[in-house]
């Protein structure tokens, strides 16, 4: 089986918002150097030096794309690596005075709100943005997309006779105690995203009922996707114990059979909240130019289409092809959960207070 990067958890996706050491990294690539709205193309001979990529720990690229971007751009590619989207985000606001670099990915729709409300990032329109894909206070350009979804290990429920239970009420049915493992949203995207779920289940005044139900039932919270996937998932194959397990719809194209013919584990479509990454230009760069290059070179065809295996999420530019295996294996949510982008940054706090008030104790 093959052993997924930390590209689940960095958004995405997981550590601690308690702080991450950073760490510099040659990546990232570029296929055709697609023009932008106001700034420097990839191409663009001002756009030059090193740019500097501050991101979640689970950015990954393919080499030779990133041979292209240094060779096409001129410039050399640094990337900082800062932890989750929430560590990602706080190190932003905390250094805007002094940012730590000239690009930003990985901004999610948790955490893009306190972004532009702390001013962390310029405007800026590349010209290659996908039709339908919107960008966030003209600043914040979609990258890619997934759905956080609860799945199911497919192996366990059959030996064990049990039904694959399918909504949000199912997982604190009785029949289920002791098989779910969730991870904490105060310390990793998918958790909140989780959390950001349920309140758009339930509502702000039922979420916490809801909680409540599954702490009866024996939830297992992590503090990492890695932990709960891992550690606790009894469908990574690394010998877990509960066959339910936080994660994303696109998890079970990674865990296909040898024959290619079936998953060994499914996600519940009815448990989703979608999120989209972000990139965007850091506010007071050292190398402007260079971050537009770069947010337009995540937009171009090559780097799009890399996504899926590269990070495991759905590219911004739905034109993309997608792998074969996603298309049978890892379908997108009809209707996943939503909460209002305002009402995230009025509440986000509050929200996990409250959570952690109710689950945690």
């Amino acid at each position: 089986m093959l052993r997924l990067s930390g590209a689940h958890g960095g958004t995405i996706r997981a550590g601690a918002i308690a702080g991450a050491a950073s760490m510099a990294l040659l990546v990232a690539g570029c296929a055709d150097g697609s023009g932008s709205g106001d700034g420097t193309g990839a191409g663009d001979p001002s756009a030059s030096g090193t740019v500097t990529l501050v991101t979640h720990d689970s950015w990954a690229l393919d080499e030779k794309l990133v041979d292209r971007f240094e060779q096409e751009s001129g410039l050399t590619l640094e990337v900082s690596a800062a932890g989750d989207a929430g560590t990602l985000v706080n190190q932003l606001v905390l250094t805007k005075d002094a940012p730590l670099g000239d690009a930003v990915f990985g901004i999610d729709n948790s955490f893009a709100s306190r972004a532009l409300e702390e001013g962390v990032v310029e405007e800026y329109t590349p010209a290659g943005l996908p039709e339908g894909a919107e960008q966030l206070g003209g600043a914040l350009t979609p990258i890619d997309q997934g759905d956080v979804c609860v799945n199911a290990d497919e192996a366990w429920f059959e030996k064990s006779d049990l039904e694959v239970p399918k909504t949000l009420d199912d997982l604190a049915d009785p029949k289920y105690r002791d098989l779910l493992v969730v991870t904490n949203p105060a310390t990793s995207s998918p958790g909140l995203a989780f959390l950001l779920a349920t309140i758009g289940a339930f509502g702000e005044d039922g979420f916490e009922d809801y909680w409540t139900s599954l702490v009866d039932n024996g939830v297992k919270v992590a503090d990492s996707w890695e932990d709960a996937y891992y550690v606790d998932f009894s469908g990574a194959g690394e010998g877990g114990e509960r066959p339910l397990a936080l994660s994303y719809a696109t998890s079970p194209a990674f865990t296909v059979n040898e024959d290619g013919s079936g998953s060994t584990t499914s996600a519940l479509l009815e448990t989703c909240f979608r999120q989209v990454e972000y990139a965007g230009v850091l506010a007071g760069s050292d190398n402007p130019e260079g971050a537009q290059a770069l947010v337009d070179f995540l937009l171009t065809e090559d780097v799009q289409s890399a996504l899926p295996e590269s990070m495991y999420m759905y590219p911004a530019d739905s034109s993309v092809q997608l792998p074969a295996d996603w298309q049978k294996f890892a379908p997108q949510a009809d209707a996943p959960f939503e909460v209002e982008p305002t009402e995230v940054s009025e509440h986000r706090d509050e929200w996990i207070e409250r959570w952690t008030a109710t689950v945690l104790g």
